[in-house]
């Protein structure tokens, strides 16, 4: 990714994980989002995990629930609760999402049907680096939210939890993997 805000490394034995975060502020009080992991899981291992739907909730910290409601073809309708505790309030947020999944590209695009938010759209998408056995995991999101939703006070908890759910895909793929 080009010039990250913040730059998080991580190491677990020898599987070297970087983590690399941009945020740009939008009009609004919009923000995009951006997160990338260096990772050793496969393209196969990381798309079952993200493609798992009524999963998710057991990968992804932070998760509540998530069900799928509707599949045709590569087009996938996603209901999702998420939940935060937040200067000792709890805060929850639930969306319907459109998910466009595309496996020989490693993109899964999704947008925001109808929810807590005004704007959440984004991507999962996963990229082989060239010339090594390792795939870059990046997570897109730009998200406004509603008008009681202080999206300034949260977008520090937002970059937090984009590098969480990376590392918990990341976690889930290289579990399953070892299982395969």
């Amino acid at each position: 990714m080009v010039n990250p805000q913040e730059s998080v490394d991580h190491s677990k034995k020898n599987d070297y994980k970087t983590i690399e975060q941009t945020m740009e502020k939008l009009s609004s009080g919009t923000r995009r989002l951006a997160a990338q992991l260096t990772t050793s899981a496969s393209l196969d291992s990381l798309w079952s995990v993200l493609t798992d739907y009524d999963r998710l909730d057991i990968y992804i910290p932070n998760l509540l629930s998530s069900r799928k409601i509707y599949q045709k073809n590569n087009n996938v309708h996603l209901k999702q609760v998420g939940a935060q505790d937040f200067l000792g309030m709890k805060f929850s947020a639930e969306v319907t999402l459109d998910l466009f999944e595309d496996k020989e590209l490693g993109l899964l695009k999704f947008s925001l049907i109808k929810g807590d938010f005004r704007k959440f759209e984004g991507s999962w998408k996963i990229q082989k680096i060239k010339n090594t056995s390792r795939n870059s995991l990046i997570y897109d999101l730009t998200v406004q939210g509603c008008k009681w939703m202080p999206i300034g006070m949260i977008e520090k908890r937002l970059k937090e939890d984009l590098s969480e759910n990376l590392l918990a895909v990341d976690r889930q793929a290289k579990s399953s993997m070892i299982k395969d």
